[in-house]
């Protein structure tokens, strides 16, 4: 996959950070963003989607982009500011929060970073800096595909640790998406504080719990 794909004719020199994010539709948990910087004259070649590739092929993929990459960063907006803004909100509030911390270090290293790429159709706002959201990026785009999986890794790395902290939830095996084993969890043992209580089942289960 290369990198550029749809600017090729851009100025030699630019830098740019690929944005992606894990965990909008889940029930439980943060959501979590990556932004990554590529060398151009080190391209990763066969990364993807994350997706498409199976969990030992993301985490082959995440020590190889975190070990090559020009600079990347993880962050996060918790429960709690999912439940407060709404999700899509919360995801660009993460997908900023990685952007800063890359730009701070990309600065720090006497680098500019010049724009951002974003999986999706809505961009971070991020000052005057140049932002493209590209719909299907994580497919077309090595730096935001590299993003995808930086982010789906630790998200559900996060969450085999409240698989730890609430086993009864099994999140280890659904990582806190709505399947129907989580959801008949979910009524049986009604919402912990990890269960974003803005979702409607979970809603739908702290109403049922206030009647009885």
């Amino acid at each position: 996959m290369p990198q550029l794909p749809l600017f090729e004719m851009q100025p030699a020199g630019l830098i740019y950070a690929g944005v992606d994010e894990a965990g909008r539709g889940p029930l439980a948990g943060p959501v979590v963003a990556a932004a990554v910087v590529l060398y151009p004259d080190d391209p990763i070649i066969g990364v993807n989607d994350s997706k498409k590739l199976t969990e030992r092929q993301r985490d082959k993929w995440f020590d190889e982009i975190t070990r090559r990459a020009q600079a990347f960063a993880i962050a996060e907006a918790t429960v709690q500011e999912i439940d407060t803004l709404n999700i899509l909100q919360a995801s660009l509030l993460a997908m900023r929060r990685a952007v800063m911390e890359v730009e701070t270090h990309m600065r720090s290293q006497g680098w500019k970073l010049d724009r951002i790429h974003v999986d999706g159709n809505q961009c971070p706002k991020m000052g005057n800096m140049e932002c493209h959201a590209l719909v299907g990026g994580d497919g077309r785009d090595a730096a935001i595909a590299s993003a995808s999986i930086l982010a789906k890794v630790t998200r559900d790395r996060f969450l085999l640790v409240l698989d730890e902290q609430y086993p009864q939830y099994e999140f280890a095996k659904h990582k806190g998406y709505p399947t129907p084993r989580h959801r008949e969890l979910l009524v049986e043992f009604g919402a912990c504080p990890e269960h974003r209580t803005s979702f409607a089942p979970v809603r739908a289960v702290l109403r049922a719990e206030n009647f009885d």
